[in-house]
């Protein structure tokens, strides 16, 4: 039976992270299956691999792309031994004045699209299997002017924690990448119509490491997955402290910057 490591959102950024380094490191994974909408990345990458790969470039919020894709499982009778979900994408600015089909776009890839494709391909995963969703710290607390976002991760965070609960005792186990800012191409979009606090450029980590410490922390069964002390120490402090008094401190450095 065909082993196969399956990656969303894999033509660039995190995605093509996770693609590089399971490839140097993951012997046993007999074919990647590579997800993403850029069909010319996705052969780059392919390019770059010494595994086989199989590319299917379309748009996972498409009901019968999901299906395209579990129909391709179904029919290769394929185990499915590694899903990482790192298709999504995050808009900053204030909710009144977005653009409604960005602001719903978000949700239905960063959630809809993530929890259909997980429940699609779950029956194909077997004990030992692993799921890596990529989160943000952005779901750690509300942040005003990337409302959307935060909630979106927020979701993806609590039903990841969630799910490794209920599969443990199947022997499937789930890790939510929680990173701050990661130097991809996610800003280029995100900012187009607001930028992040400048704050955040000084803990700007590099994507290899983010996904070495993923794949590691996902090896050890860990549930979630943060990067970096700086990261590590936020998510502390919005355990300790109000969330309304982090908005408001939040809210102050942001006009600080302005002035």
């Amino acid at each position: 039976m065909k082993k196969i490591a399956l990656i969303t959102g894999a033509s660039s950024g995190m995605g093509r992270e996770f693609a590089l380094q399971m490839d140097y490191h993951f012997k046993n994974i007999d074919e990647f299956w590579l997800v993403a909408r850029r069909e010319e990345e996705l052969k780059a990458l392919a390019d770059c691999l010494q595994h086989p790969c199989r590319i299917f470039s379309m748009d996972i919020t498409k009901i019968g792309q999901l299906e395209r894709l579990e129909f391709a499982l179904r029919l290769e009778k394929a185990k499915l031994c590694i899903l990482i979900q790192c298709a999504g994408y995050g808009i900053m600015g204030d909710f009144e004045h977005a653009d409604r089909k960005e602001t719903l776009g978000m949700v239905r890839l960063n959630c809809e699209a993530l929890t259909e494709l997980t429940h699609r391909l779950l029956p194909y995963m077997t004990r030992n299997a692993r799921i890596i969703f990529l989160a943000s710290s952005a779901a750690f607390l509300p942040q005003a002017d990337f409302a959307v976002y935060a909630a979106s991760k927020s979701f993806v965070l609590s039903f990841g924690r969630a799910l490794g609960a209920e599969l443990k005792d199947q022997g499937i186990y789930v890790t939510s990448v929680c990173p701050g800012p990661v130097d991809t191409p996610f800003f280029d979009r995100a900012e187009k119509n607001g930028s992040t606090l400048a704050i955040k450029k000084y803990v700007m980590a590099a994507p290899e490491e983010v996904v070495a410490k993923a794949l590691r922390d996902s090896y050890y069964k860990k549930p979630v997955s943060i990067y970096g002390g700086a990261m590590q120490a936020f998510c502390v402090m919005t355990k300790l402290m109000p969330h309304g008094a982090i908005l408001s401190l939040a809210n102050i450095l942001k006009n600080a910057e302005r002035k």
